[in-house]
């Protein structure tokens, strides 16, 4: 920071540019842009002081507008200044990196007429069943003669140079390659096939500057993309904490604490975003800073970086025209003082931005058709015979000279004798003097890099001194490993200590798990009835939390754009956020753990004692951070969450299976049972349960005794006789306690001794492993996702293929017009239309205040107003200034706060058909992904026009839209897939497809275009207005040139004050001379639409004049007039007869409504295999994983229980469902607001219509499971036979059904996907422990079986299932199973346990024999389900009452979504 390059050793003094006229080329000098700085700086602390201190409710305090304030004053340059020469000093070298580029050329894969047609689920099933052919021809392919990929060029060989100090301009159309360019400037090269060319940053190569300062050279994209939770000042501080320099790179005597805080007040002054430090940085669905100032945090992020080569894409979206100068001009005095080279492109640039830069590259389809000074750049397009248009920004003209829908030639021009393709653009620039001169300056400056290094050599010092000790030289970063672990640590620390939602209901969702599980197994008792049941809650309890961690997969997912940021600016490596996060997740999940472990633990009264206690944690515990391990392994390895869904559910329900619970190790196929020694939860539950038993004993009574008295039969000993035996595991003929190693041993084949030498040592070496295998992926196989944006297309079929043929004849036909016959067209249609008469829309002293802490706020006041048919108002003001929530309120959209006023229509109140008869294009753009854009806006066409219209002519209209918006070789584009303007146009589309009657509101439907797409979203509002209809809209950034296309103009400025409301007129003439009646008097040369937000006050300026123009405009004589208008149009409304028409609240009925969604949810589906494959793969491979652990089962008592363990499975269904439909839900509800606030189609619709399109999977993926489940297991043997099977499908498919609707009904009364997901645990708990499976029905607390087991679906599907299969089937004991126990002397087994069996169940082997009498617990499958509280009768019963439970959450569900939209406005 020493060499500024203010001094001429930088800038000039290069041996080449000394030169008067070469200091002309830098039109901004030096001197000058001192000047603008001082002025910038100035004006920075008149608006950080006045933005100091606001109050919440009634007028700001400290507004610059209310006169002036005491300044603390903060200099920029002084403190720059400063600083350089306090680093000079202590002779720290500068960082100056001027970039070349030669030769640069990109290309992608894909061919010319290269299109990516979207994945349906058919294409899904045909590729999995060619998957066998694919795998081998993977091994055969690399031995075959190797076929290159088609590629195509989107950026063409181009050439130039950018100095330290210089600031360049990007320009061009929509797919220009402007992103590109700026990304292969940037070194950001992995999403192209290939990148051609030299690129040089003072004098080193990209492959060197990527490998070893890769943090130098930063692209700032267009979104803004930060962790929502943290807040502006965490932000900066992490920033800074990974990029603070070493004691080398600081002045001496600063600390690193010091630095770091003066460059981030410096950063937080010189933005104005000083008040914000403390504010949460927000997204979505985090409130916190307003867009302009996330913008704002994004550059001070990128600044904190210390980067000296910056890219800025499209930094100015969604910033009004003052605050995108004001960012350019801070950028511009950065630029100037550290010496940085900055590389920028701006849509809708004005003049003055324009003016700000030193150059200007043009690019047309990705070829250079201009580079160099921004002041030769419009006379040169003159000079090709292109139209001087002098009122036209000169960035828009520039742009516009590339697009053949607006470029104009000079008179007696045409294409036929003016470059007008972009071949014939670059070529003439090639030959022209200017790029001769480009080529001279980039060569001179080569040579001067290779011969004088004096910049190369420094900068190179410069990043080794800015090390922090013991950083390797060859490091691309500036602190060490451990130092980016100690900076993650921190802010992940800080994230979830700030993330009060996520901690609180963590906490309280684990403690009610616990407090469950605790309450389902309440005080085990150490008889032979509380072995098994111990097992149980073990099971249980170790489980539950451990797959708790699945929420790790979709966080994984979330946090991938910022983990791709933050790695691109050298921040940290990516291995130290994987370490990172485990560390600071310990503090958090440890005190959870913890406190679900000690309620289940000392509430189900396991062995009670601190050593078994703090081991059974410690297992759990170490369980729990393993399977968090192995989840976010998944999340990183694959590329979206249905892949690491599927991948997941193949190993969770063998982990399940293979714990040793529900299948000890004995009783596993021979060529499975090795799954047990991969699955890190069997050894857990082996170290719990070998701990709890290794402390207890049982004492065998009760129903364990055999034989036994039971009913009236008195003749067995009560307790534990010589001739009775314990069927508990373990027991010792004739001895009534059995230890509980002897019945872990027996029933588990488990030894105690293993706890600590095998279970605990290999359960941590599975914690170790699956932390390196995350820092193995993240490192060298990251999964970023994005990637390089292109269009997917939807196949055409018949119809749509003869549509766009027409189309594109049409288009070439338009192609060939004269622009006069285009400009009679443009005003000569449906003239019949101005024979209907149109309404008039007014609003008087609208006043919107809305709840906030401590009070209200008023966020308009007073508005006024009125909208014409057949004109076109504008909605201006600074940003915060009340124009979205004005629009909001008068379109009817807001549903908080109170709105008082009158909005009328011709002088009468709104009907229940106002929202109908308008159309809103809102600001955000949300459609449903998988539509193509004609299917789009035919499905609002269908269902917004009068129902009486036929499909035929609402398609045509369509077809008409499709052309009017220039979409035409967009038509069958898939939504998801589109480019900004783009969506855009199509949300424009959607709207004018209704065919509005009244009004057409819009909210900024030019942010985020070019200038040349912008003029074209207003060249088309004009058409619709010269048809008579009426239009408000919102609108960022305008040109002179369109602004002035608007009839009239309602500016507002903060606290939603009106300053003005009337004409604009040709060239603004009207609304000028009104200001300058006031003393602000506009420039001839200034853009009026930013000059009236500068005079109010709105940009970093002070406001013009001593009297606040909301007052100035209540005292004026066009306040007014404006009144009286509004009157006498309220009284020609009112002297209208009143329409007799039948009011309906939606156009379309009920039927056609449910139609058309029915058809677009299922054409969704269709169109999203991941989702429906996904969901039909988990459903085979669980079925068939479960029916090869219990292949071809017989007739054992083994085999029996094990039957209906592979029933139980059935109930794990709802919950794979569940956790796929919630989200899905969700996501389509966010469409339905946004369609609901039009009146397209109702909340009962919607919800039937998403049940509908979900049915066919759900039948399909519940015949795959069930026909690999009955046939593989062996169903259908007991006395139901095969037939029994069917009732089983039918059982399967209602589990299914309920299982959907469940989903769709969290996902209806859940705000978003993580208050969803939190419900589903707590179900699942529920729902499968007290269905009397874990738990059986006799041993179940009196309290939950007489009404919780009644009431759990589960319990029916269980009961109807179990006494289907196992009603009359023989159950034969296999030798091991029998109870063998002696009678007295003399003696037969039939004359001493004959009486027992015959009050009981099962049957003796050998009744005659005198010892070892061979008892069998069952005889028929009967005897297993009837104590169960199952009966075979019930089962038909059992069937419809769970079919009742889908029917009550389809009717819950539509309830829901009509009362519970979660849509605040």
């Amino acid at each position: 920071m020493t060499d500024t390059p203010g001094d001429d050793h930088t800038l000039y003094d290069l041996g080449l540019s000394n030169t008067p006229s070469d200091v002309n080329q830098h039109h901004v000098d030096v001197q000058e842009a001192h000047r603008t700085f001082d002025e910038l700086s100035r004006a920075l602390s008149r608006r950080s002081t006045a933005s100091g201190s606001r109050s919440l409710v009634g007028q700001e305090k400290g507004d610059p507008e209310k006169g002036a304030l005491s300044e603390d004053r903060f200099d920029l340059r002084e403190y720059l200044q400063a600083t350089n020469d306090a680093a000079q000093s202590a002779g720290i070298k500068h960082k100056h990196v001027g970039v070349t580029w030669e030769n640069l050329q990109v290309d992608v894969i894909g061919g010319a007429d290269f299109k990516v047609y979207i994945e349906t689920f058919g294409k899904a099933v045909m590729h999995f069943w060619i998957m066998p052919f694919t795998f081998i021809w993977s091994f055969i392919s690399p031995l075959l003669p190797k076929k290159n990929l088609p590629t195509r060029t989107i950026l063409h060989p181009s050439s130039g140079v950018v100095k330290p100090g210089e600031m360049c301009l990007v320009l061009g159309c929509p797919g220009a390659g402007c992103t590109t360019f700026l990304k292969a400037i940037a070194n950001e090269r992995g999403e192209y096939a290939r990148v051609i060319g030299d690129v040089r940053y003072a004098g080193i190569d990209a492959q060197e500057m990527a490998k070893y300062y890769k943090g130098e050279v930063l692209y700032n994209q267009e979104d803004d993309i930060h962790i929502p939770t943290l807040t502006v000042g965490q932000t900066l501080d992490f920033a800074l904490s990974t990029k603070s320099p070493g004691p080398n790179g600081r002045a001496p005597g600063l600390t690193r604490k010091e630095f770091t805080n003066e460059v981030k007040n410096m950063l937080l002054k010189m933005l104005n975003i000083t008040h914000t430090h403390d504010t949460y940085v927000g997204d979505e669905f985090v409130r916190g800073v307003s867009g302009g100032e996330r913008k704002r945090v994004s550059i001070a992020e990128m600044m904190a970086s210390r980067a000296h080569v910056l890219c800025f894409d499209n930094s100015t979206r969604g910033l009004d025209a003052s605050t995108a100068l004001d960012f350019v001009k801070s950028l511009r005095a950065m630029t100037d003082i550290l010496g940085q080279t900055t590389f920028a492109t701006l849509y809708q640039a004005g003049e003055g931005i324009y003016e700000l830069f030193d150059k200007v590259i043009v690019l047309d389809q990705g070829r250079q058709v201009y580079a160099g000074p921004p002041s030769e750049a419009r006379a040169y397009f003159e000079s090709l015979g292109y139209a001087s248009l002098p009122r036209q920004s000169t960035a828009d003209y520039l742009t516009g000279c590339t697009d053949p829908n607006e470029r104009q030639f000079a008179p007696g021009r045409s294409a036929a004798d003016v470059p007008s393709t972009p071949e014939e653009l670059e070529s003439h620039w090639r030959e022209h003097p200017l790029y001769k001169r480009l080529v001279q300056e980039l060569q001179d400056y080569k040579v001067y890099m290779e011969t004088e290094k004096a910049d190369q050599i420094a900068f190179r010092e410069a990043v080794a001194a800015d090390k922090k000790k013991g950083v390797s030289h060859k490091s691309p970063y500036t602190v060490g490993f451990w130092g980016q672990v100690r900076a993650l640590v921190i802010r992940q620390f800080v994230m979830r200590l700030q993330d009060r939602f996520q901690l609180i209901t963590s906490f309280s969702l684990s403690t009610i798990l616990a407090l469950v599980i605790g309450a389902a197994y309440l005080n085990q008792p150490l008889s032979a009835a509380g072995a098994f049941t111990r097992g149980s809650v073990i099971f249980a309890g170790s489980l539950t939390i451990a797959l708790d961690t699945f929420g790790e997969l979709p966080a994984q997912m979330l946090g991938r754009p910022i983990l791709k940021k933050q790695i691109s600016y050298r921040f940290y490596r990516p291995a130290a956020v994987s370490i990172a996060n485990t560390i600071a997740d310990i503090p958090f999940s440890a005190v959870r753990v913890f406190i679900y472990d000690l309620i289940i633990y000392f509430m189900c009264r396991l062995s009670r004692n601190a050593g078994g206690f703090f081991t059974y944690h410690l297992f759990v515990y170490l369980a729990f951070l393993t399977m968090q391990g192995f989840f976010r392994t998944f999340g990183l390895m694959c590329t979206s969450f249905d892949v690491a869904f599927r991948l997941a559910t193949f190993f969770i329900p063998n982990m399940i299976q293979y714990t040793g619970y529900m299948l000890p190790v004995f009783s596993m196929k021979r060529w499975l049972f090795w799954i047990t020694y991969i699955d890190p939860l069997a050894y857990a539950f082996s170290g719990c349960i070998e701990n709890e038993m290794m402390r207890v004993n049982f004492n065998c009574d009760g129903t364990y005794i055999i034989p036994r008295n039971v009913g009236d039969i008195t003749k067995y000993p009560d307790g534990l006789g010589p001739n009775q035996v314990c069927t508990l595991g373990g027991a010792e003929p004739g001895q009534s306690i059995v230890s509980g190693r002897s019945y872990l041993k027996s029933a588990f084949a488990l030894d105690v001794s293993d706890i600590w030498r095998r279970n605990f040592l290999v359960l941590l070496g599975f914690f170790f492993l699956f932390q390196i295998t995350q820092v193995l992926l993240i490192e060298y196989y990251p999964q970023y996702g994005g990637g390089g944006g292109f269009t997917v297309f939807a196949q055409e079929n018949s119809e749509t293929k003869k549509l766009n043929e027409k189309l594109r004849e049409r288009k070439a036909l338009r192609a060939q017009r004269s622009e006069k016959e285009e400009k009679e067209e443009k005003y000569d249609d449906h003239s019949t239309d101005e024979k209907v008469h149109r309404k008039t829309f007014t609003w008087e002293r609208v006043n919107y205040t809305v709840p906030v802490a401590g009070g209200t706020r008023r966020l308009l006041h007073d508005v006024y107003g009125f909208c014409k048919p057949g004109t076109l108002t504008a909605l201006m003001g600074a940003s915060g200034a009340g124009k979205t929530t004005c629009l909001d309120v008068l379109a009817q959209r807001k549903n908080i706060g109170v709105v008082t006023g009158d909005i009328l229509v011709d002088g009468r109140p709104l009907g229940a058909d106002f929202a109908r008869g308008t159309a809103y294009a809102e600001q955000m753009d949300v459609h449903e992904g998988s539509a193509t854009i004609r299917e789009a806006m035919r499905f609002s066409a269908h269902l917004r026009q009068p129902a009486e219209v036929p499909t035929a002519e609402k398609d045509a209209y369509v077809e008409e839209m499709i052309e009017l918006l220039e979409l035409q070789d967009l038509a069958d584009a898939v939504v998801a897939t589109l480019g900004v303007e783009a969506r855009k146009r199509l949300t424009i589309g959607v709207e004018l497809a209704s065919k509005p009657e009244l009004l057409l509101f819009l909210d900024e439907p030019t942010s985020g275009l070019d200038g040349q797409s912008a003029w074209n979203i207003v060249r088309f509002l004009k058409k619709l207005a010269s048809r008579g209809q009426a239009i408000l809209c919102t609108i960022h950034q305008p040109s002179s040139l369109l602004f002035e296309s608007f009839d009239r103009l309602l500016l507002l400025e903060r606290g939603g004050e009106t300053v003005y409301f009337g004409e604009i007129g040709q060239d603004a003439r009207v609304l000028r001379e009104y200001f300058a009646r006031y003393g602000a008097v506009c420039p001839s040369n200034v853009n009026p639409a930013e000059f009236m937000l500068d005079a109010i006050g709105a940009g970093l300026s002070p406001r013009i004049g001593d009297r606040d123009w909301a007052d100035i405009w209540r005292d004026s004589p066009e306040y007014k007039n404006m009144i009286a208008e509004i009157e006498r149009i309220k009284a020609e409304g009112l002297a209208r007869p009143v329409e007799q028409k039948k009011i309906t609240t939606y156009a379309a009925p009920f039927w056609v409504q449910l139609k058309e969604v029915v058809i677009r949810n299922n054409r969704a589906l269709w169109r999203s295999p991941e989702y429906v494959w996904s969901r039909l793969f988990v459903h085979a491979f669980i079925s068939l994983f479960v029916s090869l652990s219990f292949l071809q089962l017989g007739h054992s008592v083994r085999d029996l229980q094990y039957r209906v363990f592979a029933i139980f499975w059935v109930s794990v269904l709802p919950m794979i469902v569940m956790s796929q439909i919630e989200p899905m839900w969700i996501f389509n509800r966010r469409v339905f607001i946004r369609e609901s606030s039009s009146r397209i189609y109702s909340p009962y619709v919607f919800a039937i219509g998403q049940l509908v399109g979900e049915t066919p999977y759900s039948i399909l993926c519940a015949v795959v499971y069930w026909a690999l489940m009955v046939w593989p297991i062996g169903f259908g043997q007991g006395a139901a036979g095969t037939s029994g099977n069917g009732l089983q499908l039918l059982i399967v498919i209602f589990v299914e059904l309920f299982g959907v609707t469940l989903g769709q009904l969290i996902g209806a009364i859940s705000p978003n996907i993580q208050t969803a997901a939190l419900f589903n645990p707590f179900l699942a708990l529920i729902l499968s422990t007290f269905c009397g499976v874990t738990i059986p029905y006799p041993t179940m607390a009196k309290f939950w079986r007489s009404w919780l087991y009644q009431l759990v679906p589960y319990t029916r599907a269980i009961a109807a299932m179990v006494s289907t299969e196992l009603h009359g089937l023989t159950i034969q004991c296999r030798p091991d199973e029998f109870t063998i126990f002696n009678p007295p002397e003399g003696q037969t087994c039939q004359q001493w346990a004959g009486d027992f069996v015959n009050a009981s169940t099962g049957y003796l082997d050998n009744p005659n024999d005198l010892s070892s009498c061979r008892y069998c617990q069952y005889k028929v499958g009967d005897e297993f389900f009837v104590p169960l509280n199952i009966q075979y009768e019930n089962r038909w019963r059992d069937t419809w009452i769970l079919f009742c439970y889908f029917v009550f959450n389809i009717i819950a569900t539509i309830i829901a979504s009509r009362l519970l939209r979660y849509a605040k406005r």
